[in-house]
């Protein structure tokens, strides 16, 4: 039995992350790309000061920012190894924080500094980053430099998911949990979540999945681990172990 995996993921990275399932699983599945978010760009920045402290909290956080200005000699954290990268690859100085939010501030805290922090974010986020350092005691801000447009499932997403054979659905995050279920109502395939996060398995509806299984990192490589698992499970006959 050949998997299907279904990405949902805006571009580019549906297709950077369908290139590391096919690295991983070979042809033992099948991959489609039905992003169910479009990245528009845009927005304003504050004047940042010389002792500046970004927050990015996603890649398109990164990219956003270095459309928006040219200034490369800020310090900033990054909420994951990939996040991280991406900003060093643009010329910024990136600490990785490795994990979820919850890391980024217990490693922001460890590190002792101060700020000002300005996050760079979409217009929708998981979490309040900005008022959670706040509550700490530092002076932090935002900005909106990019947004996550719904776009509707294609037609071979559709047919997939009209199917009965079993699908896995990699979500990266509540709101996209949100919206494939809201796109999806009375597809009939099996379907099976590999989940980013605790938060992102939340938004499945009861009911929703088969099977919902959370990433032990919360990032692309702790989803894929969990994709792994999955098509195993699913080729010997006992996907709900």
């Amino acid at each position: 039995m050949t998997v299907t995996i279904l990405i949902t993921r805006p571009e580019p990275a549906a297709t950077r992350f369908a290139d590391q399932i096919g690295a991983r699983l070979g042809d033992r599945v099948v991959t489609h790309c039905a992003p169910l978010m479009r990245i528009e760009y845009g927005g304003v920045l504050p004047e940042i000061g010389d002792d500046e402290v970004l927050v990015f909290t996603s890649g398109h956080g990164v990219a956003g920012f270095c459309r928006l200005s040219e200034r490369r000699d800020v310090t900033c954290y990054a909420v994951g190894d990939a996040t991280a990268e991406a900003a060093n690859r643009a010329g910024l100085r990136a600490i990785s924080a490795g994990g979820d939010a919850g890391a980024l501030l217990a490693r922001i805290a460890a590190d002792g500094v101060r700020g000002p922090f300005l996050h760079l974010r979409g217009a929708h986020v998981a979490g309040d980053i900005t008022g959670a350092l706040s509550a700490r005691g530092h002076s932090a801000h935002e900005a909106v430099v990019y947004d996550q447009v719904d776009v509707d499932l294609d037609d071979r997403a559709r047919a997939i998911l009209a199917g009965d054979a079993p699908v896995i659905v990699p979500l990266m995050s509540p709101r996209s949990a949100q919206i494939f279920f809201e796109r999806t109502k009375g597809a009939v395939a099996p379907v099976f979540v590999a989940a980013i996060s605790r938060n992102a398995a939340d938004a499945v509806p009861a009911g929703g999945a088969e099977v919902v299984e959370i990433a032990q990192t919360p990032d692309g490589t702790g989803v894929l681990n969990v994709l792994c698992d999955l098509v195993n499970r699913l080729e010997g006959g006992n996907p709900a172990q």
